[in-house]
């Protein structure tokens, strides 16, 4: 019976952000899978389509504790980790939190910040923690990054690299709306309805249920024979620098998992791993010079990968 709930849950959640976030149904799924499994989501696309919309949905509908950095050139990792400060009254040193002492942080265009500013997000979103001056801290759970970039605006960024892009479970992109969705929006819009008037679905603490539920999510011996093959042909393959390390693999496990899960089922199928399978591993891939010089597309050859890798019975 609590299963049923859990499922029944989820499901409002999606809900209640697609109420407000019209007609992204996909996106939504995604992002709520990358929670659900416990990752981090780059949403890449630009200025415009609702990426800061949908991140301060989710932490509104989910009630949990929302921060925002707008990254500059200017940006320390202070400003995001926070610091020691030196108390003259006390004559002791105090640590002031950080915006990341949250459980949803928007990293907004993330990449116009410097390499050393990016860098002071590896720690927590790895390991979940923050360590200022030797003293380290754990964050606030459920903790999930939401970062932003433009891909059409490259003066004065910082493009990731990819120890940081290994980091993100799932690179998204939203895209326009159709033309019926748009019109919804508008009218929407006319009407007063924004996040802000959006009512909580669950608690922060229902979150770490809904997680819980999501690891106990079966996954078969076939199953993972067929995520392994798929990360072993990435390996083999000479258009790309380097295939999907160990981490990417357990993300596109774990994602399968919050996707079956959402489907309203305790165990993984291969459709489930198609599914996010390029939202978590293209991101992960990098061309050679070569196949840079022919032009070539990193998507489409992981999707000739993913309908070459053979499909458990």
């Amino acid at each position: 019976m609590r299963m049923e709930q859990n499922y029944e849950l989820a499901l409002k959640i999606q809900d209640r952000i697609n109420s407000i976030f019209v007609g992204k149904e996909q996106v939504v799924e995604k992002v709520l899978i990358c929670l659900l499994a416990g990752g981090h989501v780059l949403l890449e696309d630009v200025p415009g389509v609702g990426k800061t919309t949908l991140a301060r949905t989710l932490a509104k509908v989910t009630d949990c504790s929302w921060g925002r950095v707008q990254f500059t050139p200017d940006t320390l990792p202070s400003d995001i980790i926070g610091m020691s400060v030196y108390n003259m009254k006390t004559g002791a040193f105090e640590q002031r939190d950080g915006v990341i002492m949250n459980q949803i942080l928007l990293a907004d265009e993330i990449n116009r910040t410097s390499p050393k500013t990016q860098a002071s997000l590896l720690e927590a979103m790895a390991e979940g923690q923050v360590t200022v001056d030797g003293v380290t801290r754990k964050l606030p759970e459920p903790f999930m990054v939401i970062a932003t970039q433009n891909p059409v605006d490259f003066m004065g960024t910082y493009p990731l690299p990819e120890a940081q892009m290994d980091r993100f479970m799932m690179r998204i992109s939203i895209g326009y709306p159709a033309r019926e969705q748009e019109i919804r929006m508008v009218t929407l819009f006319l009407e007063g309805k924004s996040v802000d008037t959006l009512e909580k679905a669950c608690t922060a603490r229902e979150i770490m249920e809904l997680k819980a539920a999501v690891e106990k999510v079966v996954v078969k011996e076939s199953v993972i024979g067929y995520v392994e093959d798929i990360v072993d042909l990435t390996r083999k393959e000479p258009s790309f620098l380097y295939g999907i390390s160990p981490r990417g693999m357990l993300a596109l496990i774990r994602g399968a998992q919050a996707r079956a899960f959402l489907q309203q089922r305790d165990y993984v199928k291969p459709d489930d791993v198609k599914y996010v399978a390029e939202a978590v591993l293209q991101h992960r891939l990098v061309l050679t010079p070569e196949a840079k010089i022919m032009k070539t597309n990193a998507a489409t050859i992981l999707k000739s990968l993913l309908l070459k890798a053979k499909v458990p019975a």
